[in-house]
């Protein structure tokens, strides 16, 4: 661990913490290769583009790769699965084709973008099987699945204590559990799910807990389940220059949806998340956007997860621009640019708040996060203020332009009735719209493959052509029904 640079200590925040790390904007960049990893994830990780650790992989990594038990705080898309996952992978013995190591995640989409990180880390390892074992997916493909066995699962807390349960999954041998984002795994009501699943696993193991924010919640789990953990921190701020914050007064809760239309209408952007408390909110706030004309979809928990995944698929591919979302159903969201962020309430908790702000502004982007705020929510916005050891100025909404009208997304979205179990790949989707009388390849964004449908985003203007190329055509030699869904 020579090369290593000495991390900064601060006091524990916890005294069943034996250490806490906190690395700063300022910390040195580390390089990959400096990591005590087995060659074949040091060489994949070289052919993968990887160079330098981010802020939380630099701190995490030496802690995990050495056996500890570990709780990292740090926000979506700090690079936190590479942290995990090389650790899990380092310890896995291939030859023992036994469940080794057990991810749990609070959604679907977290849990398989989490796979999926895991596979391709793993490329360089043969013979390796990653399974994804989640609620609302059939049942009885998943009971095959584990009957061929696996070395990683990754789940969400009900499906995987429902396997436990019916004797179809054995967790003896799992030598490492990672919890990931146990904040909303917990905000969800998983608690007793997690204590049952955690009752099945081996005392003597590797326990890493990653979260977002640290409620007191969280820290009673980590007493009880972790095992002298070092805790680590990235306190990586969102300045100026990255993400602008404004926070706009409302008279009270009626006057919100005319708010929310006006920042809207005078910052127009591309795509916009907007952050609600409450599944009747996002319900309500997202329908008030679609009767002003914003082609806006609301995402959370009470959604059956086939409408879910075509929520996600209209807004990650361009096909819907305003995501009205409540907390625990955003988490997992794959977008790689996002410009704008709406608080259509102020947060309860102010971490909750700093994460929501950080899904804009990522990978070096510009980013603006906006927050509505009224006089009953003052005592929030003085959380918010003494977290942030900055004051906070309330501004007047702006006017909406003259004879403004929502855009119109630039892209439409084919769904067609056939996925990963009838063998379609997007290559085939993409042969099939630009064969003869077809559409030009230049024309065709987002391609996603569940397990029975296909989504396949096309420039607006052609979707009608699109749809027609692909009800007069095949794709694997079959027929399959397809249409154009929207907003």
């Amino acid at each position: 661990m020579g090369n290593w640079l000495p991390l900064t200590y601060n006091a524990p925040f916890s005294s069943n913490l034996s250490l806490a790390v906190i690395m700063s904007d300022n910390a040195p960049p580390r390089d990959f290769q400096s990591l005590p990893l087995q060659q074949p994830l040091l060489q994949n990780l070289k052919d993968l583009g990887y160079k330098q650790l981010t802020e939380i992989q630099a701190a995490a990594l030496p802690a995990i790769v050495s056996g500890k038990d570990v709780i990292g705080q740090a926000k979506t898309g700090s690079g936190k699965t590479v942290a995990f996952g090389l650790g899990v992978l380092h310890k896995l013995k291939v030859e023992r084709f036994r469940v080794q190591s057990l991810v749990l995640c609070p959604t679907r989409e977290l849990a398989d973008q989490v796979a999926r990180e895991l596979r391709k880390l793993a490329r360089a390892i043969h013979n390796i099987k990653i399974l994804t074992l989640c609620g609302g997916m059939p049942f009885g493909p998943q009971i095959g699945s584990l009957k061929h066995g696996a070395h990683i699962v990754v789940g969400t807390p009900g499906r995987i204590e429902d396997h436990l349960r019916k004797g179809n999954l054995d967790l003896s041998e799992v030598h490492t559990l990672v919890l990931d984002e146990a904040d909303r795994m917990l905000d969800m009501g998983f608690q007793a799910v997690l204590d049952q699943i955690l009752a099945e696993l081996p005392q003597e193991r590797q326990t890493l807990l990653f979260s977002a924010t640290y409620p007191k919640t969280i820290d009673a789990l980590a007493t009880r389940v972790l095992r002298d953990p070092i805790k680590v921190e990235v306190t990586t701020a969102h300045t100026e220059s990255t993400i602008e914050q404004k926070y706009y007064r409302v008279e009270n809760n009626e006057q919100r949806p005319t708010a929310l239309y006006q920042l809207l209408a005078n910052y127009t952007p591309s795509s916009a998340v907007v952050f609600c408390n409450t599944k009747k909110e996002t319900d309500e706030a997202a329908q008030s956007l679609k009767s002003a004309g914003f082609a806006a979809l609301a995402l959370h928990g009470d959604m059956e997860q086939k409408d879910r995944d075509r929520t996600l698929a209209l807004f990650a591919n361009g096909s819907a621009s305003i995501l009205v979302a409540t907390d625990v159903a955003a988490r997992g969201l794959d977008i790689e640019e996002l410009p704008m962020v709406v608080n259509y309430h102020l947060s309860r908790d102010p971490e909750v708040h700093t994460h929501r702000v950080g899904r804009t502004g990522r990978a070096g982007q510009k980013g603006l996060a906006l927050t509505l705020v009224s006089k009953k929510e003052i005592y929030k916005v003085e959380r918010l203020e003494e977290m942030l050891q900055q004051p906070i100025t309330l501004q007047e909404l702006p006017e909406p332009p003259k004879g403004f009208a929502p855009p119109r997304p630039t892209m439409s979205t084919l769904q067609i009735d056939g996925g990963k179990k009838q063998k379609v790949r997007a290559g085939d989707v993409v042969g099939a719209l630009t064969g003869e009388g077809g559409i030009d390849g230049k024309q065709i964004g987002k391609i996603q493959v569940f397990d029975f449908s296909t989504f396949v985003a096309v420039e607006r203007p052609v979707a009608k052509k699109a749809l027609n190329k692909l009800g007069n055509g095949k794709i694997k030699g079959r027929n399959f029904r397809s249409r154009i869904v929207g907003v």
